[in-house]
């Protein structure tokens, strides 16, 4: 586990299972919106069977932040467009943002100013303060492991007792395997 606060380290990554866990999504889901382009792992993108994708702390609240989305009804369209506006800011910015929407369109409120505004033109149904999921990740993370992202040619160990005809970082197929084995 690195020390100091994981939204301060730009040097780590954290695994697929660890990313799913903090953002509270599956790892089907997890895996769909990488490969869709949704939500791409910016520590290190998986490059062939084996391969760790590695999310960073932005990657995670963003991922939060897309099933809060989702959760609330928000169409997966206008939630790319939310997306594409949060991937320009860094973490800093992120944690002042608060998202208010009609079910329909994601507005971006910097301000409480904005947020009453939008609230007393009617366009607010529900807000997600990306601040709070912020600290909510921000805590999770803190409890779980993360990995230097120089590590890149560096798989793991199988852990004993893991199929041989899976490679040692193929974490999805090993789960697969046991399942069915046992």
């Amino acid at each position: 586990m690195m020390s100091g606060s994981p939204a301060d380290a730009d040097d780590v990554g954290y695994r697929g299972p660890t990313a799913c866990h903090a953002a509270g999504i599956s790892y089907r889901q997890l895996d769909y919106w990488a490969r869709t382009g949704l939500v791409v792992p910016s520590v290190r993108d998986a490059t062939g069977s084996g391969s760790q994708r590695l999310y960073s702390f932005r990657d995670i609240v963003v991922l939060k932040v897309v099933k809060r989305l989702l959760d609330a009804g928000v169409s997966l369209q206008n939630i790319r467009k939310a997306i594409d506006t949060l991937r320009s800011r860094g973490v800093g910015d992120l944690a002042g943002i608060t998202l208010i929407s009609d079910g329909t369109t994601v507005y971006e409120c910097r301000s409480p100013e904005e947020v009453v505004d939008l609230l007393q033109g009617g366009q607010g149904v529900f807000g997600i303060a990306i601040s709070g999921a912020f600290k909510e990740i921000e805590g999770t993370l803190s409890h779980l492991p993360a990995e230097a992202a120089t590590a890149a040619d560096e798989l793991p160990v199988a852990p004993a007792g893991a199929p041989a005809e899976f490679p040692a970082g193929d974490e999805l197929a090993m789960r697969r395997a046991r399942r069915r084995a046992g």
